[in-house]
């Protein structure tokens, strides 16, 4: 199977770092944000990779084109016309297909813009701003389980604020808030049928509106409850504690050195 993976929009919300990068290049442990999600599907075996392109979609096309150099021992030799010898390379064996699908095309557009890649075949989706832990083997199986045209797996984030409880016109005491305290919220991994295609109407086509409400009334849409570790990087806050994480053992890095 292949992942697709939507690195096209403009971060505005974290734009501090989307001015000068696609929020998907921004880093944590020194590392893009993109990078640790391909880690995260290369850990179950999913190494071809779709990435949707957009604002600033050169940046990622420059990262890829360097990385096998980034990532050995290189010997420049100009004494024979500039021969390149690359020495244990420690690159993954990734499959990375950089398509161009559009400035400001929404999320819908995206994927469709994509579909000749794909060949027709199942896929995972993810956004290229969030990392989980999620166990894409359960996942996958799930999603065959219940025979649907997509699964999404879904998530109880933490609360950013804390509760006061109240009594008798008083502070009773302050607490986190809980996960089950809120809803469930889309997870943004996805498995999938190409028999979405239709539903996508176009480049204007948002995939969380339209097309998911369509699937979820005609009964199409599977989701998959998902209790570990996740996290978005829609602020810089988020991206701060996503790189103290990092120091302390990331709890999304489910892959071995």
């Amino acid at each position: 199977m292949k992942a697709v993976i939507l690195a096209g929009g403009f971060g505005t919300r974290i734009s501090e770092e989307s001015h000068l990068r696609p929020k998907p290049m921004v880093e944590i442990g020194g590392r893009p944000i993109l990078w640790h999600i391909m880690k995260l599907f290369g850990a179950y075996g999913i190494t071809d990779f779709v990435i949707c392109c957009g604002y600033k979609g050169y940046c990622i096309k420059e990262y890829f084109s360097h990385y096998g150099l980034y990532h050995s021992d290189v010997t420049f030799d100009f004494r024979k016309e500039g021969r390149v010898e690359i020495h244990h390379s420690q690159t993954e064996p990734w499959r990375i297909t950089l398509a161009d699908t559009g400035y400001a095309t929404m999320t819908g557009g995206r994927i469709r813009k994509v579909a000749p890649y794909l060949e027709g075949e199942r896929f995972f989706l993810t956004y290229g701003d969030g990392v989980a832990d999620v166990n894409l083997e359960q996942l996958l199986a799930y999603h065959q389980e219940k025979g649907k045209k997509a699964t999404m797996t879904v998530v109880q984030p933490e609360g950013r604020f804390g509760v006061t409880e109240l009594e008798n016109g008083c502070v009773k005491r302050f607490r986190e808030k809980a996960k089950e305290d809120g809803g469930w919220i889309n997870g943004g991994f996805f498995v999938l049928e190409p028999d979405i295609f239709p539903y996508l109407d176009g480049a204007d086509t948002v995939w969380e509106q339209e097309p998911l409400e369509r699937l979820a009334q005609e009964g199409e849409l599977a989701a998959y409850a998902h209790h570990g570790f996740w996290q978005c990087m829609d602020t810089v806050r988020d991206r701060q504690k996503l790189e103290e994480l990092w120091k302390v053992g990331a709890p999304w890095k489910v892959w071995s050195e």
